[in-house]
């Protein structure tokens, strides 16, 4: 071996000149690779989420070529390997429930591989954090590239959105305003191309808050998987990688306390995903910043949402890509930014969006005329939630973001389907509808149950929201005036709990406000009663449940918040 080569981490397999190292090197040779490739070069990690499972992510086969294809260029060796797929619409109880699972699988498959940097290819909603989140334990050189949007859906001279218009007809069909047959069509014409929803769900919002962070190229948020400009980003991110690693540029260098609040900013301004919440929160224990539910608030409930995108607004992700993307919404927002920040480009953040175009004014709004003002995440407290709760003010009816109810409730998701159409229901759209149970712990997994369907009669009245209360989560393709990650969860004993059917409930988003209007004397009374619900008893269930963390802390497992870096694992033979 060169000796005038630096060293590389992947060298303490390849660059021996014993016995282990005659097997590192053999045995990889079996697929072809010439000696030289083996000879102090840059090894790359390409940490693909490819499934047939997972439709987001199923063009990442040919997505992973380019990048080896840009690592190759720039004088690297690429190695591709599999982790855990999650894809969000075939994956039951809910992909939640193994997001830290696949953490765990990227995390020691980076550690246990002679690799000196990774890409991490992502799109479907839990995929991306699960890599960030796994990579981040490690802190080698990384960068991030998301497989991109679908196109807009076109059903009947009209462009339809993935989620969204599902739970739109979905509700017609219900209330007797759509046939099962137009229903049915709809499916052909809503997931026209490969890709990820392309209304400003989690895949959308997570793929921003990538860019946002400064952990993936410009541009990455919204060019559509299907446009070959996102081949071409996957080219250039395999160029990059290469120099990250000669930079010894790693994950800790850019995933600073300012490039979460660039992203957090930056989620508001987009009408980003609640989901985002639970995530980068989950990324920031790993990396060691301290960030809490309350910065969220901070930071930005009063930035107003600049883009007019489904599920909060009119356009998609493809039209979001041709307005100039998420480098335009930045430059308008970059006074709120901490410029300064570093990106996985080597540029600062100002220096990445201080040209950005906007093409399209409808689509992506000045700041001082914005699409709705005041529109970031919100975090609701009370007696009902001490530890927080979010409700997304920019997909909530605005007359009943200050309410007060009676309390109609579901114990489980099951009994909430059992009920919900019942005409005998004692329920109207001045109800407070409450789902317990369905928490990190309670489902377990924290599944996107908590946009509940309104019942029959409500529709039928032309009423399309209510005011809905539990402990899970809802897609990011949801909309409605939804109060989701109540914590702590009603599985761990929280006030959630002990909410029966009849209590009135205040909900006033302004005063950041989520009450119980219930004596304290009364809720000991009932919490005596309280019993709680039985545990699995093996297999990963088990050890997700025994170790999850409440929803306002990330609802990562208590032992893997933190990172054990990645030094050389001891011999094999």
């Amino acid at each position: 071996m060169d000796s005038k080569k630096p060293f590389r981490r992947s060298q303490a397999w390849f660059g021996r000149t014993d016995r282990d190292g005659f097997v590192h090197r053999s045995w990889i040779k079996n697929q072809g690779y010439p000696h030289d490739l083996l000879d102090g070069r840059p090894v790359i990690g390409i940490c693909n989420t490819w499934s047939e499972l997972t439709p987001c992510n199923g063009h990442f086969r040919e997505l992973a070529e380019f990048v080896k294809r840009g690592v190759y260029e720039a004088g690297g060796f690429p190695l591709e390997f599999p982790v855990m797929s999650l894809g969000e619409t075939q994956l039951r109880p809910t992909a939640m429930l193994f997001r830290n699972l696949a953490s765990m699988d990227v995390e020691e498959s980076i550690r246990g591989n002679p690799i000196d940097g990774v890409v991490l290819l992502m799109g479907c909603d839990k995929t991306t954090p699960a890599l960030l989140m796994g990579a981040a334990s490690c802190d080698l050189p990384t960068i991030g590239l998301s497989g991109g949007p679908m196109l807009n859906g076109k059903f009947r001279g009209k462009d339809i959105g993935s989620g969204t218009g599902v739970w739109q007809m979905s509700e017609m069909v219900r209330a007797g305003e759509m046939t099962m047959d137009e229903f049915t069509e709809a499916e052909s014409c809503m997931h026209r191309s490969k890709g990820s929803c392309m209304t400003m769900g989690t895949a959308s919002t997570m793929a921003s808050m990538v860019e946002a962070l400064g952990m993936a190229l410009p541009e990455n948020a919204a060019i559509p998987a299907a446009d070959t400009r996102r081949n071409r980003l996957a080219q250039l991110t395999g160029r990059r990688i290469v120099e990250m690693v000669n930079e010894d540029l790693r994950m800790s260098k850019i995933l600073s306390r300012a490039a979460f609040e660039n992203a957090i900013r930056t989620n508001a301004a987009i009408g980003g995903s609640t989901n985002a919440v639970i995530h980068l929160l989950a990324v920031a224990g790993r990396m060691g910043v301290q960030l809490t539910l309350d910065d969220w608030d901070r930071l930005g409930a009063e930035v107003p949402c600049l883009v007019d995108l489904q599920p909060s607004g009119r356009f998609l992700m493809e039209d979001f890509f041709y307005a100039g993307g998420l480098p335009a919404v930045m430059r308008e927002i970059r006074h709120l930014l901490h410029t300064d920040a570093l990106t996985v480009n080597g540029k600062a953040v100002g220096e990445n969006i201080e040209k950005a175009p906007c093409w399209n004014r409808e689509v992506i709004r000045p700041y001082d005329e914005p699409f709705k003002p005041a529109a970031g995440i919100a975090v609701l407290r009370g007696n009902l939630a001490p530890d927080g709760a979010v409700i997304k003010p920019s997909a909530a009816s605005e007359h009943l973001l200050k309410h007060r109810g009676r309390a109609v409730v579901f114990e489980s998701i099951e009994e909430f389907h059992a009920c919900i159409d019942d005409e005998a229901l004692d329920i109207d759209e001045t109800c407070v509808m409450v789902l317990k149970n369905c928490g990190p712990r309670g489902y377990p997994g924290m599944a996107e149950v908590g946009n509940m369907p309104l019942p029959p009669k409500v529709l039928r009245k032309g009423i399309t929201d209510m005011v809905r209360i539990s402990d899970a989560r809802m897609s990011g393709t949801a909309y409605g005036t939804v109060v989701l990650h109540t914590s702590p969860e009603a599985a761990a004993g929280g006030p959630l709990a002990l909410v029966r059917n009849g209590d009135v409930i205040e909900l006033d988003v302004a005063r950041r406000r989520l009450h119980l209007d219930v004596c304290d004397e009364e809720l000991a009374r009932r919490r005596a009663d309280w019993t709680a619900p039985p545990k699995p008893e093996r297999g990963w269930y088990k050890l997700y449940v025994d170790h999850v963390q409440q929803a306002h802390l990330g609802a990562d497992l208590d032992f893997l918040v933190g990172g054990s870096g990645a030094p050389v694992p001891r011999d094999s033979h």
